[in-house]
């Protein structure tokens, strides 16, 4: 679209033909935009035709024509071919509103230390998609600085998908970049709703997950997470009727750990990082302001991907967790830590002096905010927003996403 392009956008694509044109379409008028982007499709070996009928009809985009399916991880060989200063990854069926990009490139100048620029991603029913952790970007709308992308590493093509986004987020953060979504740029995504989870995103979200564990956990936590993330994915599984995926992920996830954890030795989340992500410290200060207001009984809401730091906190806070409420992952004697995990209303039954949202996702935890507002009248705290304290001794600030709830 642009001889001299500042923004290069770069999508994978299998076996998508219709759904890879309309989208190139609402991006073509999104030329012009903050001088100028060339579009760059990665055809993942589609039997359908993509790359020809995209090269026929729009012939200013770069089409890269793979042998083999390398899954979403397939934008990292658009990347090589990328000319902008900015690449912005895009799904094959989502696209910037208008004013998106220009307004992403203004983050960019005005913070030197950005090294991803997350847009809101709106499906069609009216909700957002998010990342279970602050500070990791999702894939189907984010721009980087092409040479900070680079110097990290770039997307890992060898995770295929799922979880790639958490991969790349831990290395910027851990570069000391920033990862920030932001509440003015967005992106629309036309995501077909799906009554069940696939059993080849059970595998991969089980393998990536906890190759990400062996990758960049700290020891003191990796078996922590590892035990979590293991019983996590394996309660998906069950839901979805893809208990064998499961199993074969967490196989495989398990024959390559050693490697893993040597080959990123020197990777290890610092600190500092572990906590831009994780919130660990964070959560300690603010169930013992909790405490210290008057709190002894709790109710935690959420059996949130990051749920860990909230029971670790509530223990040493000395405050008593009566139960997770959690309609979706609650079952005949499902516990979490030795905690029982119930309905919403079963939970409630136990009044709490105070229901704590245990999900690090702003957008989830605000979404929870909100269903439970209409059905309970006990105070309600959730770790962004109104109820974030002040810095106290020994308490690093935390860093606000700034991502809101979708209506």
């Amino acid at each position: 679209m642009s001889a001299t392009p500042r923004i290069s956008i770069v999508m994978a694509s299998y076996n998508r033909r219709d759904v890879v044109l309309a989208t190139l379409q609402r991006l073509y008028s999104l030329g012009a935009e903050a001088g100028g982007c060339e579009v760059i499709v990665v055809d993942n070996a589609s039997a359908d035709g993509t790359g020809e009928a995209v090269a026929r009809r729009f012939g200013g985009v770069k089409v890269v024509s793979l042998d083999e399916n390398l899954g979403s991880c397939a934008k990292a060989i658009g990347v090589d071919q990328a000319q902008g200063e900015y690449v912005v990854f895009l799904d094959d069926d989502s696209y910037p509103r208008p004013g998106g990009l220009a307004a992403m490139v203004a983050k960019f100048e005005g913070d030197s230390q950005l090294g991803a620029a997350g847009f809101m991603a709106h499906l069609p029913d009216g909700r957002c998609e998010c990342s279970a952790l602050p500070n990791v970007f999702i894939g189907c709308g984010v721009g980087f600085r092409r040479s900070v992308l680079q110097s990290v590493g770039g997307l890992d093509r060898t995770l295929f998908m799922q979880a790639e986004e958490y991969d790349l987020s831990f290395r910027l953060v851990n570069a000391g970049y920033e990862v920030i979504t932001f509440p003015d740029l967005h992106v629309d995504h036309l995501k077909s709703p799906r009554a069940r989870i696939g059993e080849r995103t059970v595998y991969y979200d089980t393998r990536n997950n906890l190759v990400l564990v062996a990758r960049y956990l700290p020891a003191e936590y990796e078996s922590i997470y590892r035990a979590d993330w293991n019983q996590r994915y394996g309660w998906i599984a069950e839901s979805a009727g893809h208990r064998a995926a499961y199993e074969r992920a967490v196989v495989d996830a398990s024959q390559r750990q050693q490697e893993d954890r040597s080959a990123y030795a020197d990777r290890r989340l610092s600190p500092a990082a572990l906590e831009q992500l994780f919130r660990l410290d964070y959560v300690d200060g603010w169930m013992a302001s909790l405490a210290a207001d008057g709190a002894r009984r709790i109710v935690l809401a959420d059996l949130g991907k990051n749920v860990y730091p909230f029971v670790r906190s509530a223990e040493r806070a000395g405050l008593e967790v009566a139960a997770i409420a959690d309609d979706r992952f609650t079952g005949p004697q499902r516990v979490y830590r030795g905690l029982a995990i119930q309905p919403t209303a079963e939970a409630l039954a136990h009044t709490p002096d105070a229901i704590v949202i245990s999900n690090t996702s702003p957008i989830h935890a605000a979404r929870t905010d909100k269903r439970l507002s209409n059905v309970t009248s006990a105070p309600i705290h959730r770790w962004f927003g109104h109820d974030v304290p002040k810095e106290r001794d020994g308490m690093p600030p935390a860093r606000e996403t700034g991502a809101p709830a979708c209506p």
